[in-house]
């Protein structure tokens, strides 16, 4: 079952409720046991998956009709995938390739890939895969980025509540994708804002995925267009579709840490536009 999220744009957004709001951006509920979920995203055709194996070995297609909601034979017959592992130890096999996935390691499935599996390695500590595809014209190389081998670039302070790690993993300067890219930002305790200053990316969209944040905690996140911004309240592994349009930050009640996930146009990394904090409204 794929749950389809259509386009919206920021003028009908100014009138949206706050269960509107979530309806339409937030994801919730990706980690169930044996099941994929999947929701199907028009902003740039992303897709973002969850799939917790417990008791089995899980096809990616689990429960999905690929050419009624695809319109392709297989997922990624069209598409390139980025997966996290934000569990306990787990094995995905690729086209008969097996790979094991420690906790916040990452593997990038290339276009083309006819059957992905996934399964845990103990099924008291079970693996939480957190996915998200791109269309993709072209196929590169499927390979395991470990935690250890991400691009680290630290930014941010502790005088602005920001002192933060960019772990850069599905990345031009790490791997070659067709348009996907996908990292890790980690804060540091006593750090709860992320992505700020705000900015907005014309030429892409993004997918934030809020994990490690504690059971009796939340994140406020950021969204909207700059002159009128919005927020939702996040718990624990939830996540949130970002339009073009739309800022994307957020404040957490402790420190935190998210997955990223960005396609279209380009993969530029800094290809932004920056917004003075005081400019948000």
């Amino acid at each position: 079952m794929v749950d389809i999220r259509y386009s919206a744009n920021q003028r009908d957004v100014k009138r949206y409720t706050q269960e509107e709001l979530r309806n339409e951006f937030l994801i919730t509920d990706l980690y169930v046991p044996d099941k994929i979920k999947a929701v199907y995203s028009h902003v740039d055709r992303m897709v973002t998956f969850g799939c917790m194996p417990v008791e089995k070995r899980v096809s990616i297609d689990d429960g999905i009709d690929c050419w009624s909601n695809f319109g392709t034979h297989y997922i990624l017959e069209r598409r390139e995938i980025g997966i996290f592992n934000i569990g306990g130890t787990g094995t995905i096999t690729a086209d008969g390739v097996s790979y094991e996935l420690g906790y916040k390691d990452c593997l990038y499935i290339t276009r083309g890939t006819r059957e992905v599996f996934f399964e845990s390695k103990d099924k008291t500590k079970p693996a939480k895969f957190y996915m998200v595809s791109a269309p993709a014209h072209c196929s590169y190389e499927t390979k395991l980025i470990t935690i250890k081998e991400a691009a680290k670039k630290p930014l941010g302070s502790a005088e602005t509540s920001n002192k933060r790690v960019i772990n850069q993993f599905i990345h031009p300067s790490v791997i070659k994708t067709c348009q996907l890219s996908m990292g890790m930002t980690e804060l540091e305790p006593g750090s709860v804002w992320n992505t700020m200053p705000a900015h907005t990316h014309e030429r892409r969209m993004e997918v934030y995925m809020y994990f490690e944040v504690p059971e009796d905690q939340a994140v406020m996140h950021f969204m909207g267009e700059p002159s009128e911004t919005r927020h939702i309240v996040m718990k624990n592994e939830e996540a949130v579709i970002s339009p073009s349009w739309s800022i994307h930050a957020g404040a957490g009640t402790s420190n935190y840490t998210f997955i990223w996930a960005m396609g279209g146009e380009n993969q530029e990394f800094d290809d932004m536009d920056n917004l003075k904090t005081t400019d948000l409204r």
